[in-house]
């Protein structure tokens, strides 16, 4: 039974994040906005140590990447002044295109709740791809009004998590440094270790909070609330799901190292390695794709699994934003695009 319930999710998911592809590309198009925008004063950064050392760009950017991390960090170390203009320019860039990261995930998680709420029973057999075309709930005046009704929540949300990423950047740094030399890298090692671990449940209390923040349209505090009981109730089937998913991310990460250095080995050969360079760029732009459809249709395999605990265990939204228990009741309002 279990294995049933968890092929359907996984299955409902991926129909639901191909019927509405274009917030598949949007989602993607954020993403990489957002990793243009860090770039900038990265690289903003290297020409701020060349000035103030007196070098040529050109001479640290042809560095292999340690030397050049290394470079940078000690010359703005030694300059307050560069530093804190190098730190001011990073948080700004950093704290900016996060909220616009919240603000399109506001939209594309919207869209995904209200095509799984009217789709219907498309992830049973026989599949026709009519019914998944019908499933499609994206439309740009939708899409946008969902990201100025959700934004308010989803940036309180966004300021929980960068708050915990943080703390847990300290502590973890804390430990580290205080990590007595004579135990070697091994310790090291296990905290860095549980330390990924930590940030990746993290990371997947976030996606859940986000979803059922829409589907039950409830505050944050109430989400948090939510979330707790559907982990605590289905925590089998979304840890499953979690490293179903997980694995996928990992085989395609694969695939795409395995393609680059093909790709690498092409770039030696005459006249064949001037298409090197399209390749890697296309190759760039389907690795995205790939991992944000995985990452959608995550989305509808953990909304299958709460439409399901919250059919048994319905909450409203009180005044206050806490969480009621209501008899009969098969779920929240939804915001509708």
């Amino acid at each position: 039974m279990s294995r049933s319930i968890l092929k359907a999710a996984l299955k409902r998911g991926a129909l639901l994040a191909a019927a509405n592809w274009p917030v598949t590309l949007i989602q993607s198009s954020a993403d990489s906005i957002y990793k243009l925008l860090l770039a900038a004063p990265l690289i903003g950064g290297v020409f701020l140590v060349a000035l103030a050392v007196g070098s040529d760009p050109t001479a640290i950017i042809s560095l292999e990447s340690r030397e050049m991390l290394a470079m940078v960090a000690t010359a703005l170390t030694a300059r307050p002044v560069v530093l804190t203009a190098f730190l001011l320019a990073l948080g700004v860039v950093s704290v900016g295109g996060s909220f616009f990261v919240f603000l399109v995930k506001a939209a594309t998680v919207a869209t995904l709740v209200q095509s799984d709420r009217d789709a219907g029973p498309i992830e049973e057999p026989p599949l026709h791809v009519s019914a998944v075309a019908r499933a499609s709930r994206f439309s740009v005046d939708g899409y946008l009004t969902s990201a100025r009704a959700l934004f308010p929540r989803y940036a309180q949300l966004g300021v929980v998590l960068m708050g915990v990423y943080l703390a847990s950047g300290g502590i973890y740094l804390a430990a580290v440094i205080s990590r007595d030399p004579r135990e070697g890298w091994s310790a090291t090692a296990l905290i860095t270790v549980a330390f990924v671990a930590w940030i990746t449940v993290v990371n997947l209390l976030y996606l859940l909070v986000q979803i059922v923040v829409v589907a039950d349209d409830c505050g944050v505090a109430a989400g948090g609330r939510r979330v707790a009981a559907f982990v605590r109730h289905e925590r089998r089937h979304v840890a499953s799901i979690f490293l179903l998913v997980l694995s996928l991310i990992l085989a395609a990460t694969g695939a795409s190292v395995l393609a680059t250095a093909a790709l690498g080995l092409v770039a030696f050969v005459p006249f064949f390695g001037l298409a090197a360079l399209p390749l890697q760029l296309l190759a760039w732009l389907l690795r995205g794709l790939v991992f944000q459809y995985l990452g959608l249709a995550s989305i509808g395999a953990y909304l299958k699994l709460y439409r399901g605990f919250s059919g048994a265990h319905a909450f409203r939204s009180s005044g206050s934003g806490s969480s009621v228990p209501v008899a009969g009741h098969a779920g929240g309002s939804l915001v509708h695009p």
